[in-house]
């Protein structure tokens, strides 16, 4: 399973004065990436982003760029530093995203984002930071559920791996302490348990409400886009997926709201469409359109990315918000 945020965090990180900052930062993110890669955790070729901030400025980025981890770093490093000429640098830092591979009984599957990599350096000190998604690597799922039988070689694939990122990178493994899912330690990561030592569920008590936030709540404090939430009526009108009901699309002209409401937003193809029909309104809104306008235009776009659709016969309805998300509870 693949939650939201990070379900466990490993860092390495020593000071180092054999060269620049640059070149330590360098060094350290493609050594990384080489061990991933040996244990199927990253593919051979993959893109860094590398950043430089000015010194004392760590928020004015004076230079930005992409390498691929097959290209020369030499010859990319010259490029870094014939932009740079005589600005005083602070911290450079690297990061890359790592599709690896999973065994299951199905055999090894190709995941997208299975690990995000970030290296840092500044003042002759570098880090190293490994952050994963998955639970792939603990005895239970997120759920609490016995993991299939892929996860023996996926555990000791991690296993293998974190001792030799220690060795690439001559420091120590140090893992993260314990976070909402797991309890990292240096050769992988455990469960966390109730007290009467059953596996905990902690999908269904971190995971879910933390995407269910995403619909009830705009970002930046509320003020990006449309309100997702009101006290009073909306109009909607219900979005299918292959499988039936996905959820409702809903909206208000009083409130200066609409979002989406999830059928279940545990499920990662419901949370997907979910996220794409949230896209979708903050473009909308980006184009000046009221609530109830983007509302009738959303509705008559097809299904794209397993977004779902609304039946073109379909006319909205009004209901109260609250009893619109109890329909959906009670479905």
């Amino acid at each position: 399973m693949r939650a939201s945020t990070p379900v466990a965090r490993w860092t390495w990180g020593r000071s180092d004065d054999s060269g620049d900052d640059l070149t330590l930062c360098l060094h350290d993110v493609l050594a990384a990436h080489s061990v991933l890669a040996a244990h199927g955790f990253a593919t051979a070729d993959a893109e860094v982003r590398l950043s430089v901030a000015e010194r004392g400025k760590p928020q004015n980025l004076i230079f930005r760029g992409t390498l691929r981890t097959v290209d020369d770093p030499e010859n990319f490093a010259r490029t870094v530093r014939a932009h740079l000429g005589d600005c005083p640098t602070g911290p450079v830092d690297a990061h890359l995203l790592c599709d690896g591979t999973l065994a299951s009984t199905d055999g090894d599957t190709l995941h997208r984002g299975l690990f995000e990599l970030r290296a840092s350096a500044y003042a002759g000190f570098v880090s190293v930071e490994l952050v994963t998604l998955h639970d792939a690597w603990m005895p239970y799922d997120l759920k609490g559920r016995t993991q299939g039988d892929g996860y023996p070689a996926n555990a000791a694939r991690l296993a293998a791996a974190l001792p030799a990122l220690a060795d690439a990178l001559d420091s120590e493994t140090d893992p993260d302490d314990r976070c909402r899912f797991s309890r990292p330690t240096t050769t992988g990561a455990d469960n966390l348990y109730e007290e009467d030592g059953t596996p905990s569920d902690v999908w269904a008590t971190f995971e879910v409400p933390r995407r269910y936030d995403k619909f009830t709540h705009a970002p930046g404090f509320g003020r990006i886009g449309y309100r997702r939430s009101v006290d009073g009526e909306v109009e909607y009108v219900p979005v299918l997926g292959k499988h039936g009901l996905l959820g409702y699309l809903w909206a208000s002209d009083t409130e200066n709201a609409a979002s989406f409401e999830p059928r279940d937003v545990g499920d990662d193809d419901t949370y997907g469409a979910g996220l794409r029909w949230l896209e979708r309104l903050r473009t909308a809104h980006d184009r000046g359109l009221t609530p109830t306008q983007a509302l009738r235009q959303l509705t008559t776009l097809p299904n794209e990315e397993g977004a779902g659709h609304v039946d073109p016969s379909t006319t909205p309805r009004r209901t109260h918000l609250d009893a619109l998300r109890d329909r959906v509870a009670d479905h």
